[in-house]
């Protein structure tokens, strides 16, 4: 795989989290680093970990993690959107979604990071026989991640200030679609 390739599905891996970051940039409507460098850090590190992981795996247990991997992102993805959907409907002093929590951040890097784990299995069979060889394209694809996780947080934070955006019903339907759009990919494609 040349480094054209790795970089472009790098970047395709990270558009989930770059949605994520613009949601939860809106929702905070001011830089808090600390928040936005934790969330790029966890994105960043798991969507270089699933596909060191789906290598790993692949000639042990690929058929059982191809089966469920799409339902676990869904759920997951699924289960955070209504949390976002229902805060939207609660006064500002009771949302219940809080993209600064620990826990929230990294329930969604697992969850935007499935799909990479689908990525490492392929790795397998395409010729990345060690470690060595996969070290360039995980550590690619976990920059990119990190890179585009804190400029949509950036993106989200202007926005949120421009428009005056309250956006957990928006964000919540993106993570369900998000969820939607990996379960159809893996059921139909």
């Amino acid at each position: 795989m040349g480094t054209v390739a790795v970089l472009l599905l790098a970047v395709s891996l990270a558009i989930d989290c770059f949605t994520v970051s613009v949601t939860s940039g809106i929702i905070l409507r001011r830089i808090r680093w600390g928040t936005f460098l934790t969330m790029a850090f966890f994105f960043g590190f798991f969507q270089a970990l699933m596909p060191f992981l789906g290598w790993l795996g692949a000639s042990h247990f690929s058929h059982l993690i191809e089966a469920y991997d799409h339902w676990i992102a869904f759920g997951l993805l699924a289960f955070l959107g209504i949390r976002m959907i229902r805060a939207h409907f609660k006064d500002s002093e009771e949302c219940s979604f809080d993209p600064t929590r620990l826990k929230v951040i990294i329930t969604l890097a697992i969850a935007t990071s499935i799909d990479a784990l689908a990525v490492g299995i392929s790795f397998a069979f395409t010729g990345f026989n060690d470690i060595g060889t996969l070290f360039f394209p995980l550590w690619v694809i976990g920059l990119a991640s990190f890179i585009i996780s804190l400029a949509g947080s950036f993106i989200g934070i202007f926005f949120g200030k421009r428009f005056n955006l309250r956006m957990e019903l928006f964000g919540g339907l993106v993570l369900i679609g998000i969820g939607s759009k990996i379960l159809i990919e893996h059921l139909f494609f």
